[in-house]
């Protein structure tokens, strides 16, 4: 894998004795190794969520580094002034993430050290902690795999298991597919296991204290594990390999909602919740990282698309310029450079809401929303010839995804930004009965599925960039277009993210076997569209 194995190794021994929330305690705790002979599992646990919090919450590192580049241009979530190289992922973008995600995995794999080392009484004690890190975990190998493909994965983080010895420790790729499959078959056996597993008062306190996801509750972990298997099987339903089983488990789970619970609404929705501003992650992070250098300018289509169907999200989502009297005006990424950048200099182009999103300091880290499995639902059902449930769920989409700007607002201690205008039940009637937003009005299962499309695309936005720019390829409906860069022959957005260079210099003998696939230009295996 990545492998400055020694800086990893190094990050293992510093964080895997975490037990507290916030990064102080989290320093003056755990940086002491001789510390770690005194782990738990559920400190463990905790401290592997800890270590990834860069991903999850809305930081200055993930959206200037990495996403500001990346996933925000490629799905015109923002305006930008066209410059040439702009879609080749930069390599401190690719190298950042993808470190942060190995050093995710060291402690994940530092987890199942730990509870590998407890007898059989305590292991079923601790039993729903391995649950729930494992789905938390899939989770994000999810999101790594749809960057790059195949991964080094069964094999990767297992540098402190195999007792430091590095030539033992230097990984081989996981073919994408197969990681799927492994994951998707875990996590039906959770679905099953949780809801018979039988967790002792003790434990149950001890995760309460430990699970900064959803607060010890079961029934949400029920629902993350579920959600999260219909992403999964969502994003793979097109290809030969896994579109029998796709059908068959999305209609398993959908029709079984005692058995199999989903996020149906927003007072379930999977987040990481902000309860005390600067703890565990920096107070001006989400300002800083989508503000600086312009990067939260609004793009033309998503506005537009907003403005012209007098979307109820409109005044939550977004804010005119300073200088443009109350006007709604995205950038158009096809304009000449030069008059771009004069534009911006205007301050009249609308930005993203201060008060709802980046300066709203309680943002929480998003993981999975009922509007978008209210989306995959409905997809499954228009190809499964069940209209009526279908739009059923699509309408049912728009008005959580509505509700769930008005929730973010509501959570916020930013007032800068003007007042919203509050949605009504008619407005929202009458969002639903225009011409691009109505199901009815769509005449094939193909202008609905860009209906569905479409809004995937508005409730992700730059909040959910990635899972935005997944979808936007797998669906291949939303239609865009973009300035063409003919001074590189990556002159369009790419179909995926190349390896970082740390592979070619660490772990070259496992990479050349990868290197005939590692171009921009090549789709993943579910990007059958």
């Amino acid at each position: 894998m990545n492998m400055n194995f020694k800086k990893i190794f190094i990050y293992t021994l510093l964080i895997s004795g975490l037990a507290s929330c916030t990064i102080d305690d989290f320093a003056d705790d755990y940086s002491d190794p001789s510390k770690l002979a005194g782990t738990t599992v559920g400190k463990q646990f905790t401290g592997m969520i800890m270590s990834n919090r860069q991903s999850v919450l809305p930081s200055y590192w993930d959206y200037f580094v990495i996403k500001r580049i990346t996933s925000n241009r490629f799905t015109q979530s923002v305006g930008w002034v066209n410059v040439e190289n702009q879609y080749v992922p930069g390599s401190a973008a690719v190298n950042d993430r993808w470190n942060n995600y190995y050093n995710f995995m060291a402690q994940y794999r530092e987890l199942q050290k730990v509870y590998d080392g407890l007898t059989d009484v305590k292991k079923q004690d601790n039993r729903v902690f391995m649950i729930a890190a494992a789905t938390y975990f899939y989770d994000h190998t999810q999101q790594v795999v749809d960057l790059h493909g195949d991964i080094p994965w069964t094999e990767a983080g297992m540098l402190s298991t195999n007792g430091g010895d590095y030539s033992k420790s230097y990984a081989g790729y996981d073919k994408a597919s197969d990681i799927y499959t492994k994951m998707l078959d875990d996590l039906a056996g959770f679905a099953t296991e949780i809801g018979s597993l039988q967790i002792n008062p003790a434990s149950a306190v001890e995760f309460k204290t430990q699970d900064l996801i959803n607060n010890g509750d079961i029934d949400m972990w029920k629902k993350y594990i579920n959600s999260l298997r219909l992403k999964m099987l969502t994003r793979v339903s097109g290809t030969s390999e896994f579109s029998a089983r796709a059908k068959s488990e999305i209609a398993s789970i959908l029709s079984n909602p005692s058995q199999f619970p989903i996020v149906a609404d927003n007072a379930s929705n999977i987040m990481w919740d902000i309860y005390s501003v600067g703890t565990v992650i920096g107070g001006n992070d989400f300002r800083s990282g989508l503000e600086d250098w312009n990067g939260n300018i609004a793009g033309k289509a998503i506005l537009d698309h907003m403005v012209v169907n007098e979307d109820p999200r409109l005044t939550y989502v977004f804010q005119p310029g300073i200088e443009s009297n109350g006007a709604y005006l995205g950038l158009d990424p096809l304009m000449n450079p030069t008059d771009q950048n004069e534009l911006v200099l205007t301050q009249t182009l609308s930005v993203y809401n201060f008060s709802t999103i980046s300066r709203n300091q309680y943002f929480p880290g998003i993981l999975i929303t009922a509007p978008e499995v209210h989306l995959m639902a409905a997809e499954f059902y228009l190809k499964e010839g069940q209209d009526a449930t279908a739009k059923m769920h699509f309408e049912e989409a728009v008005k959580k995804s509505i509700g769930f700007y008005q929730y973010l607002r509501s959570i916020s201690n930013n007032a800068e930004a003007d007042a919203p205008v509050v949605p009504t039940e008619q407005s929202i009637s009458n969002y639903l009965a225009m011409d691009e937003i109505s199901w009815s009005a769509a005449s094939s299962m193909d202008e609905k599925l860009s209906l569905i499309a479409d809004q995937k695309w508005l409730h992700f936005n730059v909040i959910q960039s990635n899972e935005n720019w997944h979808e936007l390829r797998r669906l291949g409906k939303v239609d865009l277009d973009f300035w063409t860069d003919n001074s590189n022959q990556q002159n369009l957005p790419p179909s995926r993210w190349m390896y970082p260079g740390s592979e070619q210099t660490y772990n070259m003998e496992n990479y050349v076997k990868v290197q005939p696939q590692d171009k921009l230009t090549n789709t993943l295996f579910w990007d059958v569209n």
